[in-house]
């Protein structure tokens, strides 16, 4: 198990390297000025040098990668002693710092994660993408929940009714659902149920989990979240409604399912109480690992829709050029989706024995 997840935070780590190399030289040889965007296009030359300065623009790009990969880095080291030095530490940049070691006025210190500023705001990065999360997570969550609800329900329909209709319909809805691309999905539901049918349905195309009330504040909307996190669920929701069903169908031809047909058991208790219970392990898994999908595929539904979350944020930070926001977006992410596959992973090696020992 120790070999397990050794191997498994290594491979996860290599993954985060090659994402945060991938997505700073990707960035850095954009045409783009950051001085101009901070200042504006009126902006004298001396302030243009000032804040290329300050960013570290005026170095040759290898050194600013290392520098990049030293803000970053919960582990860094930074010349504490000298204010000039473009490794600097302080309270301003990194917040709570502990020193761990010094030696020759280089310390080694464990820090939060810098991900640099705002272009536009000048906000640090890290508080903007933690102040949107918490609207891709819940959207996430409730979308891979009605995925799993419907999902399942479905696909056992579709083993019981095998080769009829009810089983051709539900492998056609899977079909297209695993087809039709999720921003082409949010865009025909938005139109035609926040639009059309709107008067029935009492939705809107746009809208977020809280919204600003003059007088009130911020109010729990909580019907704005249905329309995105349908959209959001429609291909997890394919790909379990086909993965029960040959789960089921596997199931319920099994020795063990026979005898319980055999010592005169109900057919709704062996189908459920025996034959489906252990035909979700697979299920159970393909959810779980969904969440990080989920997390990464919900920008182009949060910008349809208008919902406040990561997504929608890193959308809007592309259209200004705040690249800042737009690369600790995709880190962000990026670490989550490698979190998540990892507690995965060690799940399913705690629930199987088989795993470990492969």
């Amino acid at each position: 198990m120790i070999k397990l997840i050794l191997k498994r935070t290594t491979s996860g780590l290599l993954i985060i390297f090659g994402v945060v190399t991938v997505v700073f030289f990707l960035f850095n040889i954009l045409p783009a000025d950051p001085g101009r965007l901070m200042l504006g296009q009126r902006s004298d030359v001396a302030s243009l040098e000032a804040i290329n300065k300050q960013l570290g623009l005026d170095l040759p790009i290898s050194k600013r990668y290392l520098l990049y990969l030293n803000d970053i880095s919960p582990v860094s080291i930074n010349n504490l002693n000298d204010s000039t030095s473009r490794v600097y530490a302080s309270s301003e940049k990194y917040g709570d710092f502990l020193k761990v070691l010094t030696i020759s006025q280089k310390s080694l210190i464990i820090k939060k994660p810098y991900l640099s500023r705002s272009y536009q705001s000048q906000e640090l990065v890290s508080i903007i993408l933690m102040d949107a999360l918490p609207g891709t997570a819940v959207l996430s969550v409730v979308a891979l929940f009605i995925a799993a609800c419907i999902g399942i329900i479905l696909g056992v329909w579709s083993a019981t009714r095998y080769q009829q209709w009810p089983d051709y319909l539900n492998l056609i809805i899977s079909i297209l659902g695993m087809s039709v691309p999720s921003f082409f999905a949010g865009i025909l539901i938005a139109w035609f149920f926040g639009f059309v049918l709107s008067d029935w349905t009492g939705l809107s195309m746009t809208g977020s989990l809280y919204e600003i009330d003059p007088f009130e504040g911020e109010i729990l909307n909580l019907k704005n979240i249905i329309l995105p996190a349908f959209t959001l669920g429609i291909r997890p929701l394919a790909v379990i409604v086909q993965l029960t069903r040959s789960s089921m169908l596997d199931a319920i031809s099994t020795d063990y399912v026979r005898t319980a047909k055999a010592k005169g058991l109900s057919y709704r208790s062996v189908l459920y109480k025996h034959a489906l219970r252990n035909a979700l392990n697979p299920v159970i898994t393909a959810i779980s690992g969904w969440f990080g999908s989920l997390l990464a595929g919900a920008v182009f539904i949060e910008y349809i829709f208008g919902w406040k979350g990561v997504g929608k944020v890193t959308v809007d930070a592309l259209e200004h050029y705040d690249f800042p926001v737009v690369m600790g977006a995709v880190i962000m992410v990026s670490v989550f989706f490698v979190l998540i596959n990892w507690l995965v992973d060690l799940l399913y090696a705690f629930l199987d024995p088989r795993v470990r020992v492969e």
